[in-house]
């Protein structure tokens, strides 16, 4: 039941609907779902998160609060790198946690929190602000995009270009296929990952 007032029922909330996002996956969070679980009201619940849409936004900031800040690199581009793998690591850490936090824009404390890290090691590194804060969006946009890509692997994906692509139909991607279809994700991340901030140091 739900015993406590005000933030903290929120809080309580939240936690219900991560533990049922680890559980069962995302397709399972419902408001309604969430109120079954806690034994109360589908308006007792309505009541502190309003909408499906903002108890995502409130599941993907508590994802965000588990990014730790301390013991971070001083230099910037290992500040930075490091930033990333945690943001990445919060990320694997729920399943679906990438699908969670991807389209929403949360202006919560922790999700506050860790762009104002990321963005100030990229501003000690010397890049304008408009650089730093598109750089930013890139590394965001990218460990977003390829973690969905690992939290949904299912091999199909891979079946279906290993049997539709040969030499003679598509001779690039015959090339490649092999690094197309690999589950090779923290490679590729850390290859992704360097060579943004590749760019991102030569300005």
């Amino acid at each position: 039941m739900i015993t406590r007032n005000g933030d903290s029922r929120r809080d309580e909330i939240v936690r219900v609907a991560l533990a049922l996002l680890d559980e069962e996956g995302l397709e399972a969070v419902s408001l309604r779902a969430v109120a079954r679980r806690l034994g109360v009201r589908l308006n007792t619940v309505s009541w502190h998160v309003k909408t499906k849409a903002r108890l995502r936004e409130l599941m993907a900031d508590a994802i965000f609060a588990g990014i730790s800040l301390d013991g971070l690199p001083d230099d910037w581009r290992d500040r930075t790198t490091e930033l990333a793998h945690r943001f990445r690591r919060a990320l694997l850490a729920h399943r679906d946690g990438a699908f969670v936090v991807a389209g929403t824009f949360v202006a919560e404390p922790a999700t506050l929190r860790a762009a104002e890290a990321l963005v100030a090691a990229l501003l000690d590194g010397g890049l304008e602000p408009r650089d730093a804060g598109w750089t930013c969006w890139t590394i965001l946009y990218f460990t977003l995009g390829l973690t969905q890509e690992e939290q949904g692997a299912t091999g199909a994906v891979a079946g279906l270009l290993e049997s539709a692509v040969t030499p003679d139909s598509h001779p690039a991607l015959a090339r490649v296929l092999p690094h197309l279809v690999d589950n090779e994700f923290t490679r590729r991340f850390e290859f992704g990952l360097d060579r943004i901030l590749d760019a991102a140091a030569r300005g």
